[in-house]
């Protein structure tokens, strides 16, 4: 798997160590890239170079361009993970069978393992391509508030961090599919006299060279994060990346979240999961400051998005407080797959609330019919 992260990196340690809880020495919006293996059920680490050798780009078939001034410029690693993900995802490479990307940003309190785990997690759950963003969360929970605060000065301060990487992330995904059109688009004009027949054709066969769906999930203190990304002076707010957005048990303000939340961008659906247990947030709401107002992952009032689907697990099957019921008990349960079909067709770019139940007086969908 591949982490992108602004995570502080100390190249001569081994495991888990090449990755700190404080942001990179060279500012918080300073990025690396990870690739991460599960041998043995050990992780084995590897920090990607910046800049590609021979080797690296041998592996993915890519050769740096000239520049101007004639010399070759160079290949940088987010070329190389680019090919290496598109790879996975994308059928028409090799004959195989593709698979989705989920985008996962992670929350308060999770060091690197943690991060790594839960990704492997969603990916063997959900059969899904996951990529991950990591910022510097203290993991450990011993400080209580000050380890809460302390992880909310840290989002604020990844905030442009994470817009870097969704900004690189759109542009080689949409230079991968400019070069599939230009393509099929050579194709049609030999192929078909008539514009409209050249029209249905690039039109089918677009659709044949990208069948994989784009969606993000953000955890948690993570949405935090990506308000943060909405409100900041950097965002590009017309980028159209994601085909789902999935907000689960967010740790962020209920009170004038539409105001933010309408803003993002997605092709199809943009759910809001809410718990009015979820142990993680009651506890978040006590803590001193802002973080008294209700959480917007817990508090099933006010929800005006004009976009957003709230949907309420309080009552769903083996939820109980969890604050991850993407995993764990509530998707194991054998008497009721509801959850974990839900999450299933949310993460993989699909309809996921067509078998739930719209309550139109809390404005949320339930697994249960109305009254």
């Amino acid at each position: 798997m591949f982490i992108v992260t602004n995570r502080q990196v100390v190249q001569d340690a081994k495991g888990f160590d090449k990755l700190g809880s404080k942001p990179n020495a060279e500012g918080p919006n300073e990025l690396r890239l990870v690739e991460a293996t599960k041998r043995n059920k050990r992780w084995v680490i590897k920090i990607l170079p910046d800049k590609l050798d021979d080797s690296m780009m041998k592996e993915v078939s890519l050769a740096p361009t000239i520049g101007p001034d004639g010399k070759p410029q160079p290949v940088y690693a987010s070329q190389y993970v680019a090919r290496k993900i598109l790879d996975r995802t994308n059928p028409r490479q090799a004959g195989k069978k593709g698979k989705n990307l989920l985008v996962f940003v992670h929350g308060f309190n999770n060091d690197f393992k943690a991060v790594l785990e839960r990704m492997d997690g969603l990916a063997r759950t959900y059969n899904v391509e996951v990529i991950g963003f990591s910022w510097p969360a203290n993991g450990g929970g011993i400080g209580g508030v000050l380890d809460y605060k302390s992880d909310k000065r840290d989002a604020r301060a990844s905030v442009g961090a994470l817009d870097r990487f969704l900004a690189r992330m759109y542009d080689l995904l949409n230079a991968f599919n400019k070069a599939y059109l230009d393509e099929i688009t050579a194709k049609a004009r030999t192929k078909f006299a008539s514009a409209e027949r050249r029209d249905e054709f690039i039109a089918r066969e677009a659709q044949k060279g990208c069948p994989f769906t784009v969606n993000l999930v953000l955890h948690s203190m993570g949405n935090y994060l990506f308000k943060q990304v909405l409100a900041s002076s950097v965002y590009r707010g017309t980028r159209l990346l994601f085909d789902n957005v999935v907000m689960a048990a967010a740790d962020t303000n209920n009170k004038g979240h539409a105001s933010w939340v309408d803003r993002i961008h997605c092709r199809q659906r943009l759910y809001i999961t809410i718990n009015e247990n979820d142990a993680a947030l009651k506890a978040s709401r006590i803590k001193s400051g802002e973080e008294q107002l209700a959480r917007l992952g817990h508090y099933p009032h006010n929800l005006y998005s004009k976009q957003a689907m709230y949907v309420d697990f309080t009552e769903a099957p083996r939820v109980g407080s969890s604050h991850a019921y993407f995993e764990g008990s509530p998707i194991r349960n054998k008497k009721s797959t509801a959850v974990k079909t839900f999450f299933q067709r949310a993460f993989n770019g699909e309809r996921a609330e067509v078998d739930l139940y719209y309550h139109p007086d809390s404005h949320m969908y339930r697994f249960r019919k109305p009254k």
